[in-house]
């Protein structure tokens, strides 16, 4: 095995299946142990078995270490227990990958409140929860003394940057995400947490049936990019998105200052118009959404 990534402990979630299980054999391949949480849900969020100790088998037959939780990553109190388990097994943490979610597409005029609340909640707080209870052990760790190196990689999307027809919720829990990502790596940088978030593209249960997926990358091409954040070499790497499609590797640029005018004073309905067209003029082209 490399050892890229010898001696850390990594916490992966939504590990059971798809990309979330690339993630973490990989991040084993590299030497790290590695706990693997799943809760155990199909595509669309109904509970199911999960295939985390399916996982973990993998993991020791290729000589790693690893465990299994299954915690709901959307509730508090089980985002703490997941963080203080990976503490408890191997003695730390250091790094954490946010991959957990599901989808329950839906045109806007179709969504239903249900629906809303269970994907973000999935997505956006089950980032946040994670996050938060890690977050609280570095500042703790730092505090003592005992500054990890610790990474941060969230999972967002093109859905979250550039948006796609038929997933408004989802695409708005992830650009959650993404936001969440640039706001907690400037905050968490004092004491040595990086955090940086992949959009990855592969045909996984989530993919497949929305939309041809023949030609799409396999979950494990995204996860090499993973294991490079998570190790100490990527340690001046914080606030950033990538978008990883296949053998591509993307830096996306989020929301940035464009063309600007000042008009002096407060600006008069008559005159926005004509000053934001030609802005608009000037700006580049927004990229169309996914499926438009």
């Amino acid at each position: 095995m490399s050892k890229l990534l010898e001696g850390r402990v990594a916490i992966v979630t939504g590990a059971g299946r798809g990309i979330g299980r690339a993630h973490a054999l990989e991040l084993a391949r590299h030497g790290a142990k590695v706990v693997v949480n799943d809760f155990g849900v199909s595509n669309n969020g109904e509970k199911t078995d999960s295939p985390a100790h399916d996982v973990v088998a993998e993991i020791e037959a290729m000589g790693g270490e690893a465990v299994v939780n299954g915690a709901d990553v959307a509730d508090f109190e089980q985002a703490a227990a997941l963080v203080q388990q990976a503490i408890d097994t191997f003695g730390g943490l250091d790094i954490l990958v946010n991959n957990a979610g599901f989808v329950r597409d839906r045109m806007l005029v179709n969504a239903t409140e249900d629906e809303f609340d269970a994907v973000v909640r999935v997505h956006l707080k089950g980032h946040f929860a994670t996050l938060r209870h890690a977050a609280a052990y570095w500042r703790a760790e730092s505090k003592e003394g005992r500054q990890r190196a610790a990474r941060v990689i969230n999972t967002t999307s093109g859905a979250g940057l550039q948006g796609s027809i038929g997933q408004v919720v989802y695409s708005a829990a992830k650009g959650g995400i993404a936001t969440m990502t640039l706001v907690a790596a400037a905050e968490l940088g004092r004491v040595g947490v990086t955090v940086n978030a992949i959009a990855p593209v592969a045909k996984t249960r989530m993919t497949e049936g929305a939309f041809d997926t023949s030609a799409m990358a396999l979950p494990e091409d995204n996860s090499p990019i993973v294991a490079w954040l998570a190790s100490e070499e990527a340690g001046d790497v914080t606030g950033r998105v990538i978008e990883v499609d296949g053998s591509v590797i993307t830096v996306e640029n989020a929301w940035s200052h464009g063309p600007s005018r000042d008009a002096g004073a407060r600006w008069e309905a008559e005159k926005v118009g004509p000053a934001l067209r030609e802005l608009f003029a000037e700006a580049p082209a927004p990229e169309p959404v996914y499926g438009a």
